[in-house]
């Protein structure tokens, strides 16, 4: 049995919520999904202060005791993960975006390899498309397998063609989840993920010394020497690829010198 979690940015119960809930009832039809929705304004998530002791210390030391951890700690108890917001000023809810940014430090020290990430995005009429890019990206560099997320329009009240047109969106969406959180979780990254961790490693590698948290992470998941951030097997082009990623961000690095 698969667990998948929406976490959502909004406490309303409309058009942001019902999209969720369609996704998570298609995911359930598929079989052998279970799911659970979260509002996130149910919990305490402060502002993040820029003081960058998560960066440089460990999140551990960071001021704010609230219930960020919470969160993570479910986030890290799912197969799958869904962010839900409608579109506020062309940009997530200021609740998703307090707990994004506080996610900040894992954008440096990954963690959620091997679990499925996609994104529903709700808005009136128009900037929800790049909301969704830039959640496509932010579930990468934080080590999610990540299926494209989806973007509705609703209007008040929400039309036949809205409601057709977001079914049909959604239909699709959930089909791809289900696949990715049915994928082996050694599979092969794409040269995409592949390129981004050698140009990660790299930085850490040679801009990094052994009193950085990040070069320890690095060190202790033995990510210094290896292929990628799990075992996998690569093919000869990506192992090309790699090898090549690794000796031109080497070389940039090199020359850029410690931060």
């Amino acid at each position: 049995m698969k667990k998948v979690t929406a976490f959502i940015g909004t406490p309303r119960k409309k058009h942001t919520y019902e999209a969720v809930r369609e996704l998570l009832d298609r995911l359930e039809a598929l079989g052998d999904v279970e799911c659970e929705m979260v509002h996130l304004t149910d919990y305490r998530i402060e502002m993040c202060r820029g003081c960058k002791l998560c960066f440089e210390k460990g999140e551990e030391y960071c001021p704010l005791k609230d219930d960020r951890d919470a969160v993570i700690e479910k986030i890290m108890a799912s197969d799958g993960v869904v962010f839900a917001s409608p579109n506020y000023s062309f940009q997530v809810s200021a609740v998703l975006k307090a707990f994004l940014d506080r996610l900040g430090f894992m954008c440096h020290r990954p963690r959620f390899h091997g679990r499925a990430f996609t994104s529903v995005i709700v808005q009136g009429f128009h900037g929800g498309g790049k909301i969704v890019r830039y959640l496509n990206f932010l579930g990468m560099c934080l080590g999610f397998d990540v299926v494209k997320g989806t973007c509705a329009t609703a209007l008040e009240p929400m039309t036949e063609k809205e409601q057709r047109k977001r079914d049909k969106a959604i239909s699709t969406q959930s089909r791809k989840f289900y696949e990715a959180l049915s994928r082996p979780s050694d599979h092969a990254p794409s040269m995409l993920m592949l390129m981004g961790f050698r140009m990660g490693r790299q930085s850490v590698k040679y801009t990094l010394d052994e009193s950085a948290r990040d070069f320890q992470y690095y060190s202790e998941k033995g990510w210094l020497d290896s292929d990628y951030f799990y075992p996998t097997r690569l093919g000869v082009l990506k192992r090309s690829v790699g090898a090549l990623a690794d000796a031109y961000y080497g070389r940039k690095y090199i020359k850029r010198g410690p931060g």
